[in-house]
């Protein structure tokens, strides 16, 4: 019996919250009542995300499920996690910071192209002249 009450009280849900608790009023607890304040607890975490989009696709003879969960990280991280977390966010500003510049490169040589200014006498993107037939008209 013991083990299995070490081993409820291993699960993350349940450390977290005798961890806030003084140690011999966590040790009151008994494995029936940690399962059931786990099952408790669990149930109510799942239910706090402000998108929750669930659903079936079929594709052939075969149905998939997605989960599409988004809202604020309320778990601690490990450090395999952490350097996840820092990449992500790096990869997602450098791709932001390079699609900025791209498109405020464009804007400006359209406003060069529209002035009429041309750098390299001769030279075109074509970019102006696709803007003028696609977009003007």
């Amino acid at each position: 019996m013991s083990k299995q009450i070490n081993d409820i009280k291993t699960d993350p849900v349940i450390s977290r919250l005798l961890e806030r608790m003084p140690d011999k009023v966590s040790d009151s607890f008994s494995e029936e009542q940690l399962a059931h304040l786990r099952n408790a607890i669990g149930a109510r975490e799942w239910g706090r995300h402000k998108v929750d989009l669930r659903g079936t696709v079929k594709f052939f003879k075969w149905r998939y499920y997605y989960v599409v969960l988004a809202g604020r990280n309320r778990r601690t991280l490990s450090e395999k996690e952490l350097r996840m977390a820092v990449l992500m966010n790096a990869f997602l500003i450098t791709s932001f910071v390079s699609f900025s510049i791209l498109l405020g490169l464009v804007v400006l040589y359209l406003i060069k192209s529209a002035l009429g200014i041309n750098l390299i006498e001769g030279w075109s993107l074509g970019l102006w002249s696709w803007f003028k037939a696609n977009v003007l008209s």
